[in-house]
């Protein structure tokens, strides 16, 4: 029985994102969700308490899906560079992946919900700044480099990166991808951000 229910609270949470997706800048209400899902509002009601927690439920698929793999990386990779390089794709390619999501991380979607998902996802852009800044400061005592900028300021210029260009495809209604340019871009900024220590 509770995998059916596991399996009911998977199905609601997919159509949530498929409807994020397919209706840009439009409020989802609960009466839409159930149709899309095919049961009736009550029936979200015994899977989900409240619509803040099926956007949470979303906000925790981003998180796990990005830590776990962030984290991946940090024991993979050893270069700092490479470290960055694989990080920000990671982030713009799931942004890619998941149009829906990311009008939860641009918090578009999250307009007249709950003060505590904004909360959220600032947290969640702060734990990648966060991951970003250990990057930097291990290739210091790693590889004895150090951001020309100043760890603090290379990690938020990162962050501001990310935002931008998952901003910009919400902005355009998923017209202008995450990754659009990405790989010219990236390699025109990679080689300013470190130095070696004299």
């Amino acid at each position: 029985m509770s995998t059916k229910k596991s399996d009911r609270r998977t199905e609601i949470l997919q159509s949530l994102a498929g409807m994020l997706e397919s209706s840009p800048g439009a409020r989802i209400t609960t009466a839409a969700l159930a149709k899309e899902v095919g049961v009736s509002e009550a029936a979200l009601y015994r899977h989900f308490p409240s619509k803040a927690k099926m956007f949470e439920g979303l906000i925790e698929f981003i998180e796990e899906t990005l830590f776990t793999r962030i984290h991946r990386i940090v024991q993979d990779e050893e270069d700092v560079n490479k470290r960055l390089e694989v990080i920000l794709f990671l982030v713009l390619s799931f942004s890619e992946q998941n149009p829906g999501m990311c009008r939860l991380l641009t918090a578009d979607a999250l307009a007249g919900e709950t003060e505590r998902l904004r909360v959220r996802i600032a947290q969640l852009f702060d734990r990648i700044e966060t991951q970003l800044r250990q990057v930097l400061r291990e290739a210091d005592l790693k590889q004895n480099l150090r951001p020309v900028m100043g760890t603090n300021a290379c990690a938020n210029y990162l962050l501001a990166l990310l935002e931008g260009k998952i901003r910009q495809y919400v902005r355009t209604e998923y017209k202008t991808k995450p990754l659009q340019n990405w790989q010219e871009q990236w390699h025109a900024i990679a080689p300013t951000l470190m130095a070696g220590r004299a």
